[in-house]
């Protein structure tokens, strides 16, 4: 006699085809497709999810007892168990689920568990969260609700990964320190003061500088000296996002909100629940998500597009832009109350040309790193060489001599960095003095022509874009191209 329905999870017609032709819905095809595990002493059953999952490009294993549910695990990785509640006959406890899936929990306290009964009940739901479950499922189950939530619980679950490779970059980062963060001028050191200081508390910082001036370095010290360091930093490129799924990428999404929307999606926000969210650009943040940016930041609440559900989220938010932003508020392009809320404290980083004391200490720095990673260690600058980079006006700040030094170590002829192959054009005029344009060749004539659009419109990278003829994305590229 079976005791357990198997539902209509064998009603699918559909062939069963390879899975990167047959991902899950919501799943990239290069990514890699979910495993799970599924523990059920039923026959049947393990036959239908089986198929049903098979047919949805999952790659599954069975356990038919509680004792080789632990062996299984203990020799592969999953993302999801599926796990039935009841093992012994005629038993409608969930005894040994409940026990089952508390050693399971203890072991690997990050692994989504899906409980499985034919007797479900709200009692049982709620110790069974209680226990470290992630849901629960009663037989039959439905199809449509049973792949929804697996679907989620591979997200949250690979979310949760991700954290902790997050959380070990971001420890490592702290026993770094302020090692990371190469400044010793005179100009720099009104910053560091303010970085010491506000580095340990909770406050909303706003980071305002040009181009390749070192912002995201400063965000990632700041989350590193602060208490939420063994929690995420996450990174966002506002001004990147398209403006039509950045609301989608800040907050999330369900499934169904838009055409595209074919599983539930978790936002930056949740993502760096407990820890810092970084907001890079913010300058070019459309004025409606200001609006909503504004209600999260004062009410610590957002809800999914699409869902109606209120989320809460912890988090301190950096924020860096290189546009004048009070400018920008003066002439209605950025909401003056969010200006508020975002800059507690504002600290401006100089640009390069401010601090040449630090440039032989940047460019020592960029040659090790460099010199390491093309199998030239113990490169060292030539005195002309030396004297070029320090003559040079660096229109692309950091950044520049960051990719120049790379550059010149894969030219260089052998371990010695000469003045040749640094190329940089007008070296020897008088610092920041431009190059003409008939001088250089086609590529730097192309950075240089976006820098004075940028400069034109004071950062702004919409109205740059449409100055050159480019759309935003293609002028993005260039700026990551040119390492501006």
């Amino acid at each position: 006699m079976i005791r357990h329905g198997i539902g209509n999870a064998v009603q699918s017609n559909r062939p069963i085809l390879p899975r990167a032709e047959n991902a899950p819905a919501g799943m990239k095809q290069t990514e890699t497709p979910p495993r799970i595990l599924i523990a059920d002493d039923q026959a049947d059953v393990l036959q239908a999810l089986r198929l049903l999952l098979k047919n949805e490009g999952y790659q599954i294993e069975t356990a038919s007892a509680p004792s080789q549910v632990a062996e299984v695990l203990s020799a592969e990785a999953f993302d999801v168990l599926l796990l039935d509640m009841n093992y012994a006959r005629d038993t409608t406890s969930g005894k040994e689920g409940f026990d089952l899936l508390t050693r399971i929990h203890a072991v690997y306290p990050n692994l989504p568990v899906v409980l499985m009964t034919a007797w479900g009940s709200v009692d049982g739901a709620v110790e069974a969260m209680r226990k470290g479950a992630r849901d629960y499922v009663e037989k039959p189950w439905d199809n449509a609700r049973l792949l929804a939530t697996l679907r989620t619980q591979v997200e949250l679950g690979r979310a949760l990964r991700q954290t902790e490779l997050l959380q070990g970059e971001n420890l490592r980062l702290r026993e770094q320190g302020a090692s990371k963060l190469i400044a010793s001028s005179r100009a720099m050191q009104p910053v560091l003061r303010i970085m010491e200081r506000i580095g340990p508390s909770d406050a909303n910082i706003l980071i305002t500088g040009e181009h390749g001036t070192g912002k995201e370095v400063v965000a990632r010290w700041l989350h590193a000296s602060s208490p939420r360091s063994r929690k995420p930093l996450v990174t966002v490129n506002a001004g990147g996002i398209s403006e039509g799924v950045v609301e989608s990428e800040l907050f999330g999404h369900v499934k169904g909100a838009f055409t595209d929307a074919k599983t539930d999606r978790i936002g930056f926000f949740e993502m760096a629940d407990e820890g810092t969210l970084f907001l890079d650009e913010i300058g070019n943040l459309p004025l409606k998500l200001q609006a909503k940016l504004l209600r999260v930041l004062q009410t610590g609440e957002f809800q999914r597009v699409g869902s109606s559900r209120t989320q809460k989220a912890d988090l301190r938010i950096l924020s860096a832009t290189n546009v004048e932003i009070a400018k920008e508020v003066a002439a209605g392009n950025f909401r003056e109350d969010l200006l508020y809320r975002l800059n507690t404290v504002e600290i401006h980083l100089p640009p390069l040309r401010e601090r040449r004391e630090d440039i032989p200490l940047l460019a020592k720095h960029f040659l090790e790193v460099s010199g390491a990673q093309y199998r030239k260690e113990g490169s060292s600058f030539t005195p002309d060489a030396m004297q070029a980079l320090l003559e040079y006006g660096w229109p692309g700040n950091i950044r520049e001599l960051e990719h120049t030094i790379e550059r010149a170590v894969l030219l260089a002829t052998d371990d010695v960095v000469r003045g040749e192959d640094l190329n940089l054009r007008g070296a020897h005029t008088a610092p920041g003095e431009p190059t003409p344009l008939d001088e250089m060749p086609l590529e730097d004539v192309e950075r240089v022509l976006i820098q004075k659009a940028l400069r034109r419109y004071d950062g702004n990278v919409t109205q740059a874009a449409e100055a050159l003829g480019l759309s935003r994305s293609a002028l993005y590229r260039r700026l990551n191209r040119y390492g501006l």
